[in-house]
């Protein structure tokens, strides 16, 4: 889940799995105490198919695109896998993240996803499936040109 800091819902795919796992999940990430940019915590699934909903806060991108922005998308998929991991979840499925309301352009959101993980399942041996679920037209026309060279 693409979420904002304080993990209690909002717009885009934060709202949409928010209003399809039912009221629990607010109630559980009332209990978190927010996440910060880069990071990501855990709740259960309550009525998604999914049993684990991960959340993670990407970077607004301002202006322009920095550094700063790129490393805490990065630390969003490791902080990701790194808990996927850590519950021995089968699968993943990642959202773009931050390239919807916190304006990270697609192409280069889609560059860091895709190496982040394929460094991350070389460099541990990970057997987590890794989906990168995308909502738009563009975006798929983005992973499919990425991975083909991957």
């Amino acid at each position: 889940n693409a979420a904002n800091e304080s993990l209690l819902g909002g717009s885009g795919v934060d709202g949409a799995i928010h209003r399809a796992a039912g009221p629990m999940l607010l109630e559980e990430c009332k209990l978190l105490n927010g996440c910060q940019t880069g990071q990501a915590k855990i709740t259960k699934g309550y009525d998604l198919k999914a049993k684990y909903v991960i959340h993670t806060v990407g970077p607004i991108v301002a202006y322009s695109l920095t550094q700063k922005d790129c490393d805490a998308l990065k630390s969003c998929y490791l902080s990701c896998l790194k808990l996927a991991e850590s519950y021995h979840l089968e699968s993943i499925a990642f959202c773009c993240i931050s390239t919807g309301e916190f304006h990270f352009p697609p192409y280069e959101a889609a560059q860091i996803a895709i190496q982040t993980v394929k460094e991350y399942k070389e460099e541990t041996k990970s057997k987590v499936k890794v989906i990168f679920n995308v909502f738009k037209d563009s975006d798929k026309n983005i992973y499919e040109e990425l991975l083909r060279t991957a």
